[in-house]
């Protein structure tokens, strides 16, 4: 199989990344794609660097052994904790959300203030704002972890009463300092999107990595020469832990329908060791 032909690798530590996938497929429709969710393990965001930098470790080589020709490190956590670990490591490209997601921040921010909300692994890592210095050394940042976001995504509880008081509670401090955009720094908070712009209000732009994110990876293709251009694209769908819900909640994520999602056997996975 010659590399322009290979199927481009996603991980995320559950399904959350789903909503990075579907921008990949729609950026790139040509493409085909191998994902993998650790739901057996998620989330990502209350654990140590070391743990998240093997689980990603044991994800990008489950991919591997499905041929794929670039890694998309579709989790926030793992991209701030793993990514160079994992560039040092592969002999493919690895591309996480981070940078994306900053570069398309810092176009809607116009020179205001800017917001991060995350995980508090993703927050505490320093990565987001590190990025953003890069940028614009002077540009003021606020961030703010939202343990409590990612649960009450994965219950379906996306709108009403009790997502907007949790959404007050964490944003409203930022709020205040009215800043010009707010990125959302987890692949689950896109589904809270709605929740979010109305407690932030009009005036400041809530932004995702997601499509950012496919271009770049795009743009990696092609000036490898690897991008392709025709073809019959196909997706396969793994995770470490599989149940009706998990499918259902995967549909919501990417939109759309989706193949069965097969499990990856713990006793039989030589990469969990």
């Amino acid at each position: 199989m010659s590399i322009i032909d290979k199927p481009i690798g996603v991980f995320d530590s559950g399904i959350g990344g789903m909503t990075v996938l579907k921008a990949l497929t729609e950026a790139m429709p040509n493409e085909s794609f191998v994902y993998f969710g650790d739901s057996a393990r998620v989330p990502y965001g209350t654990k140590s660097a070391p743990v998240v930098k093997q689980f990603s470790l044991q994800n990008s080589l489950f991919l591997l052994k499905h041929n794929v020709k670039l890694i998309v490190v579709a989790c926030n956590s793992a991209s701030a904790l793993a990514l160079q670990f994992l560039q040092e490591r592969l002999s493919i490209p690895v591309i996480g959300v981070i940078e994306p997601g900053v570069k398309a921040l810092m176009k809607e921010s116009a020179g205001d203030p800017v917001g991060v909300i995350g995980t508090r692994a993703t927050i505490s890592s320093g990565a987001y704002q590190n990025a953003i210095k890069k940028y614009d050394e002077n540009r003021k940042i606020f961030v703010q972890p939202c343990p409590l976001f990612v649960p009450l995504i994965e219950e379906g509880m996306t709108n009403g009463e009790i997502p907007i008081k949790i959404a007050e509670y964490y944003l409203n401090s930022m709020k205040l300092e009215r800043i010009g955009a707010l990125l959302l720094g987890c692949t689950h908070y896109p589904l809270m999107r709605e929740v979010i712009a109305q407690v932030m209000g009009e005036a400041v732009t809530v932004v995702d990595s997601a499509g950012t994110t496919a271009e770049s990876v795009k743009e990696e293709l092609k000036q490898r020469g690897w991008l392709k251009s025709q073809g019959f694209p196909s997706l396969d769908f793994y995770a470490s832990d599989v149940s009706s819900e998990i499918e259902r909640r995967s549909r919501a994520f990417f939109g759309g329908e989706l193949p069965v999602v097969k499990k990856v056997e713990f006793e039989v996975a030589d990469f969990w060791v």
